[in-house]
């Protein structure tokens, strides 16, 4: 059974996972004025990564004051942005960003997409997608957005077709054409990895893949492009703060072509750099 995204990270919070901080401080007092330090959440890689660079190489130069905060689950940033102690966050996509509002009533807007951690189908049956024999078993994630995720990606190889208007939130339900009649198999995102022994292939997130030691670049039989893609990690901030000229100069930061050749240059294609649309 699929699992509401919010709800698997909200049980990995009670396992105990918590936010660290780089720095002091918490976000400005006249937050969106454009004083003060930028307080920007992030996960560690690559978000963590790519705003230290930028904190390091080009914020001064740019007039820009910025202090970024760590975190090591995926609700917490957002309940701290939305909550005013951060000024932006950076570590998610724009499906997970609307199902947070959705699922609280939050007011967070994307502000730029900055980068792809594409999602890959690995295999250590197969070389290609292509060459899955019939009725072998592919396993997905089993919260929403991952999910529609996986199957967009399978969709788009041709491998399976998905109902018209399916979308993001596409399920195994929403497949019209299977003809090499796959079996998809629903596990938690962080044991994909492990199934690579008892499955065909296995549609992984590229944070658990790499800790898995699989590099997306040179390991993956199938790999996310940029091309019109939802998934891309983004600069969200509360309503009304998009015109901060502190969020305005960090985004233009984010795309710039220092920030795409750290990236290129870094993560070797296992992070994709994406620009602005």
């Amino acid at each position: 059974m699929r699992r509401p995204v919010l709800s698997a990270s909200a049980a990995a919070i009670a396992l105990g996972l918590g936010l660290t901080a780089c720095g002091s401080g918490s976000a400005t007092d006249g937050g969106g004025d454009g004083g003060g330090a930028l307080v920007v959440g992030a996960t560690a890689v690559p978000a963590g990564e790519v705003l230290s660079f930028i904190e390091k190489d080009l914020a001064a130069e740019h007039g820009l004051d910025l202090e970024i905060k760590e975190f090591t689950d995926y609700v917490l940033p957002n309940t701290a942005l939305q909550e005013g102690s951060l000024d932006a966050n950076l570590y998610q996509n724009e499906p997970f960003l609307d199902d947070f509002n959705r699922s609280t009533g939050g007011s967070l807007v994307p502000v730029v997409k900055a980068y792809l951690p594409p999602m890959g189908v690995y295999s250590k049956k197969v070389q290609d997608v292509a060459d899955l024999v019939d009725g072998a078993t592919v396993a997905v994630p089993a919260d929403t957005t991952n999910e529609g995720r996986a199957l967009r990606l399978l969709a788009s190889e041709g491998v399976i077709a998905l109902r018209k208007g399916a979308g993001t939130t596409a399920s195994p339900s929403d497949i019209t054409e299977n003809p090499k009649h796959l079996r998809i198999k629903e596990l938690e995102p962080a044991q994909l990895p492990r199934s690579l022994d008892d499955v065909a292939a296995a549609v992984i997130n590229n944070n658990y893949a790499q800790d898995a030691g699989l590099s997306p670049a040179d390991d993956a039989v199938l790999l996310e492009s940029t091309k019109d893609n939802p998934y891309a990690n983004l600069l969200a901030v509360r309503k009304g703060d998009e015109d901060d000229p502190r969020v305005e100069k960090l985004a233009e930061l984010l795309v710039s072509p220092e920030v795409r050749k750290f990236i290129e240059e870094t993560y070797q294609g296992s992070v994709l750099p994406v620009g602005r649309d």
